[in-house]
């Protein structure tokens, strides 16, 4: 029999699946982890460019069609404290299956009621299961990995959620144009099932911990560490400005000097595509500079791209978007393996706080960003997202003098 060549430069985690041992098993790895944290995240916007339509066929105002996104997005806040200590407790293979069922069949009853109270209500088990999916799998990432390889493939998971959020809204939008919004609700189920099915047949058992099991640093333990403390400034503070920016930049775009169109607002979200490109490099990037460098660097380009929007020119804004998503998505990349590495056996609560704090920083950057908005148009949005950057970019330049290279997958305390 073949002896599988190893990594170069790596070694596999003890007790971590032979499969992995290989560039095939890494590959096959990182293939599965895009398709299973993007069909979880498709679901969690597919409603999102239906959402007039669903307001005219129940009868509703926008903000009751709204619910049918923000119960997802609470589910979620809500359930992933508990699933990341599950994860942390129990093996999470058979987690990340009960989850993609569960989001399954809640978003089969969704596609099939006549009853918007049911839809939200249906909405919102899926969102309080897809902590099942992502969360659990990052801790899975996290406890099964080698050091200098958890960078990329937690660099794939991060281009994933993009791929995931951009691939829900067109979903959405395009199936209703042909058949009816109830068929993208139900395909995007669909492929979350067949995905966790795929992934409870192919995902490698994660390393046995024996009595150890769940024994990691607690949440308050965590919390503890200035080290796991910095990382998730950067999940709150990055989020905060990336959700200020593109839900407010719309409303600029359409007012003069601009005037675009609906329609050329919604193709500029391609943007998001980059994601997928910048993840997987960000992580190799921070293999070779450092997760601190990263972080900085990526603060800096998603300054300097907000800084552009200010040109006002329909070709500057677009430039502007991709920049900004490079930016984000190599600092979110660049963090979550941080988070990781840091976490001593309790990846799935450090998964779960970086999580919470991401959520958190999007929705007090959308409410913050509201009133600056309203005080001093997009001028004043834009002055406001570069202030806050710097705390990241500070934060990251801080990770360079405070890193410990030579050992880099030790917890910082």
């Amino acid at each position: 029999m073949a002896h599988k060549r190893p990594i170069t430069g790596a070694s596999p985690t003890p007790g971590a699946p032979q499969d992995l041992a290989s560039e095939g098993g890494y590959w096959g790895l990182q293939l599965l982890v895009v398709a299973l944290v993007a069909a979880a995240f498709t679901n969690m916007y597919v409603t999102q460019p239906v959402l007039p339509v669903l307001a005219v066929e129940f009868g509703v105002d926008s903000a009751a069609a709204s619910l049918t996104v923000s119960a997802v997005v609470l589910g979620i806040a809500l359930s992933t404290l508990p699933f990341g200590e599950l994860a942390d407790r129990f093996p999470i293979r058979p987690i990340i299956v009960a989850g993609g069922a569960v989001v399954f069949l809640a978003g089969l009853l969704g596609s099939l009621t006549g009853s918007l109270s049911i839809l939200i209500g249906a909405r919102f088990v899926q969102g309080l299961f897809i902590p099942a999916v992502s969360a659990c799998l990052a801790a899975y990432l996290g406890k099964t990995l080698p050091a200098n390889r958890l960078n990329v493939v937690m660099g794939a998971y991060v281009a994933a959620t993009g791929v995931g959020g951009l691939g829900g809204r067109l979903l959405g939008g395009w199936i209703h144009e042909v058949l009816n919004w109830r068929y993208g609700v139900l395909a995007a189920s669909v492929v979350l099932l067949t995905v966790t099915l795929v992934a409870a047949r192919w995902l490698p058992a994660a390393p046995r911990r024996g009595r150890d099991q769940g024994r990691g640093p607690s949440y308050l333990g965590l919390l503890s560490r200035w080290g796991v403390i910095r990382v998730l400034v950067v999940s709150f503070t990055s989020f905060f400005v990336f959700s200020s920016v593109f839900n407010y930049l719309p409303f600029f775009m359409a007012a003069p000097p601009i005037n675009a169109s609906n329609a050329v607002i919604t193709s500029l979200y391609l943007s998001y595509i980059i994601g997928f490109v910048i993840g997987p490099l960000s992580g190799r990037l921070s293999n070779r500079l450092g997760n601190g460098v990263t972080i900085a660097l990526g603060a800096l380009i998603f300054a300097a791209s907000v800084l552009l929007t200010l040109v006002a020119q329909l070709w500057a804004v677009a430039i502007s978007l991709v920049g900004a998503c490079g930016g984000f998505f190599a600092m979110h990349a660049a963090a979550v393996g941080l988070v990781n590495r840091r976490s001593e056996g309790s990846q799935g609560r450090a998964n779960s706080l970086y999580v919470l704090s991401y959520y958190l920083g999007g929705s007090a950057g959308i409410t913050l960003s509201g009133f600056v908005y309203q005080w001093g148009g997009w001028t004043a949005v834009v002055v406001f997202a570069v202030a806050v950057l710097v705390v990241p970019c500070l934060v990251g330049l801080g990770e360079v003098f405070l890193a410990r290279p030579k050992d880099p997958g030790r917890p910082d305390h």
